[in-house]
This record gives structure tokens, C-alpha cells and sequence, in this order.
């Protein structure tokens, strides 16, 4: 059984991956392991190693920190339902790339952020 923060540190991981549009493959290929190790960092079946955090930390200019925000927030169970997940899987789900596009802009806009595009 994996321990929760584990499986917190993965759904963050997961989470920052989808918001910034990259595949596991791409997330694999900059730190150099396959995108499986990427998939068990995000189960939170394998332990994401300090130095690892922080070359993850890096790799999406977030803080380290990051990854373990919200974790006293409720029961860190692994099932809890994530909102912001929720929105990212249903715009993943869209296959017309200029609507997704629309809906970044408008999300953007409404959030004073800017997302981060792959290039």
C-alpha cells in the first residue's frame, strides 16, 4: 500500500504535468528515465526521491513546496475528487485543438494567469 503523501506528491506531479501540457514522455526525457518511472511517481507506488522533487521542482519552476501543498487539507485520501483535475481531464478530452486553444485563452483571462505552451 502506498503511503499517502506519496500519493499526494504524485497527484501533484500529475496535476502540474497536465496543466503545463506534457506527456510523461516529456517529463521522462528531462530528468532521463522512462515515462513508466513518471507513472509510478504519479500512482505514488515508487517514492519521489528529494533530489528528484527538486529537478521536478525545477523542471516546472514551481517550488518544492508545491508538491506538498494541500496535504494536511482533509483525509489525503488518494480518491478524494480534485476540481482543478477534473477541468484539465475534460479539456485533455478535447480533440479539436483550436477549441482547447479558446478555452486556454478564456481560462487565462479569467484567472490573470498565463499558461505555460509547449513549444
Amino acid at each position: 500500500m502506498s503511503h499517502p503523501v506519496d500519493v499526494h506528491v504524485g497527484r501533484k506531479l500529475k496535476q502540474i504535468r497536465t496543466l503545463r501540457r506534457l506527456s510523461q514522455t516529456d517529463v521522462a526525457r528531462e530528468l532521463d528515465l522512462s515515462f513508466q518511472q513518471i507513472q509510478k511517481y504519479e500512482i505514488g507506488s515508487n517514492r519521489v526521491a528529494a533530489s528528484r522533487l527538486f529537478e521536478l521542482a525545477q523542471l516546472f519552476d514551481v517550488s518544492p513546496a508545491y508538491f506538498f501543498e494541500g496535504l494536511h487539507d482533509g483525509d489525503n485520501n488518494a480518491s478524494c475528487r480534485d476540481p482543478g483535475m477534473e477541468i484539465v481531464s475534460a479539456i485533455a478530452a478535447i480533440k479539436d485543438d483550436a477549441v482547447k486553444s479558446r478555452i486556454v485563452t478564456f481560462i487565462e483571462d479569467v484567472s490573470g494567469m498565463t499558461v505555460a505552451r509547449q513549444g
